[in-house]
């Protein structure tokens, strides 16, 4: 029976890790595609308008955070994760359609497949809105809680970071260079790839044993609310941050070395569009780095540690990137999805993309450390933690707003506020003061 048991959480830990990594590649398709949408003549170059993209996917956090929570709790894990699966391919068809129908014409100054684009965009989000509410307290509560709990998480973002990675540079060097006649069909076969993905996920998982690990039912009394635990308040706030920076950095990144008429990048239009993926692609593959590390230390190294002392380098490195002249030039090792490519850059891009080591454990300790102790409330809790993903929505959307006003450096204040707030989160937020609450 014992080994039963032992197959069985072995099953369910891998299938997990693998959604993990479906999370990243559908989320990562915005900040690529939303560059060919900022190019076309109606959207005239607007940082703001392309990230509306990224903006609808954590949009769809916002209002299926919590209700993901409460289908986690009458469904299960499996059934949830189904679902999600299926409305994620339907979100994909959705955003390929874009480029198929209502080719011409305007609404609101704006092209007609556009509006497309942006609901697809959103129908993606609530399927990675449902596996996240899936895969987080999942691996969580296989690992125990704790530090054995963190390092499973780190694992399934070792994953997530590596789709990361390749997805940027997989679209980036598919459009080459970006132009008004670029459009959504140049990227026809990333998302026909996302669509096959979808379909084969579905059919494997829905002949894989996944039992819920809390054993709990429908019927569970809840005599309080996840917010009823103070850290939980708190780490709510902190996932908001969290997100809007890790999205943000990488994204307006994009935007900054692929803009040859005002970022003083220095690259040739030829270079610009094929480089900004790469050097995103680079700060997903650091991110890969800190995870797997993290994933082998994260038995021994305390979540409260990991984020303290990332946190503190990560504001060092943006607060140096902020304040050094974009003349100032370096080299480094771009990766390029088939080995690494010597590339000058600015050091201030050089720094952001150093940043992927900072932002890697965060997501994992975040979730870790907020939820620690919560027992029957953890669902609920990651249903809520969800909705507040939308962070890496609203955050981008300002930093851009921010870019197009003033310069894509100083945007960066964006995410040196919410790297201020984890630091505090980790010192002092994450501390459980309701442990007389019955879990």
């Amino acid at each position: 029976m014992q080994n039963n048991n032992q197959k069985g959480r072995a099953i369910a830990i891998v299938a997990m890790i693998f959604l993990f990594g479906m999370i990243a590649f559908v989320t990562n398709l915005a900040a690529p595609i939303g560059v060919i949408w900022k190019n076309q003549p109606a959207l005239q170059g607007s940082n703001t308008l392309g990230m509306l993209g990224n903006m609808m996917n954590f949009l769809a956090y916002l209002f299926m955070g919590i209700p993901s929570g409460k289908l986690l709790t009458k469904v299960g894990y499996k059934k949830t994760a189904l679902m999600a699966i299926a409305c994620g391919f339907l979100g994909v068809f959705i955003q390929y359609l874009s480029g198929q129908i209502f080719t011409d014409g305007l609404i609101a100054g704006l092209p007609a497949n556009f509006y497309v684009y942006l609901l697809g965009a959103f129908v993606t989000g609530i399927s990675v809105c449902m596996l996240n509410t899936v895969v987080n307290p999942m691996l969580n509560l296989l690992g125990g809680g704790g530090n054995k709990g963190n390092q499973l998480l780190q694992v399934g973002g070792t994953l997530n970071s590596f789709m990361g990675t390749l997805t940027p540079m997989f679209v980036g060097a598919l459009i080459g260079v970006v132009t008004k006649d670029t459009a959504i069909t140049d990227i026809n076969v990333v998302l026909y790839l996302a669509m096959t993905i979808f379909a084969l996920t579905f059919v494997i998982l829905s002949f894989i044993p996944i039992a819920d690990p809390e054993g709990q039912t429908e019927n569970t009394t809840f005599e309080h609310s996840p917010f009823a635990f103070r850290h939980f308040s708190l780490g709510v706030i902190a996932i908001f941050f969290y997100v809007g920076t890790e999205v943000g950095i990488p994204g307006t990144l994009n935007f900054f070395l692929s803009d040859t008429t005002t970022s003083g990048a220095g690259l040739s239009l030829a270079t610009a569009a094929t480089i900004g993926g790469f050097a995103a692609g680079t700060y997903w593959f650091l991110m890969l780095i800190g995870r797997f590390v993290a994933g082998l230390i994260a038995s021994k190294v305390s979540s409260k540690l990991m984020m303290t002392v990332t946190c503190c380098t990560g504001i060092s490195l943006i607060l140096l990137a902020i304040f050094l002249p974009k003349t100032v030039t370096g080299s480094m090792p771009v990766f390029t999805g088939s080995g690494f490519e010597i590339t000058t850059l600015p050091l201030s891009a050089i720094l952001l993309v150093l940043c992927g080591l900072c932002t890697s454990v965060m997501w994992s300790c975040i979730f870790n450390l907020a939820t620690e102790g919560l027992g029957k409330y953890t669902a609920q809790a990651s249903g809520i933690f969800m909705t507040m993903v939308v962070g890496g929505g609203i955050l981008p959307l300002v930093q851009n707003s921010i870019a197009d006003h003033t310069s894509y450096m100083f945007s960066y204040i964006v995410p040196l506020i919410g790297m201020a707030y984890m630091l505090f989160f980790a010192v002092w937020g994450h501390k459980n003061v309701n442990k007389d609450i019955a879990v």
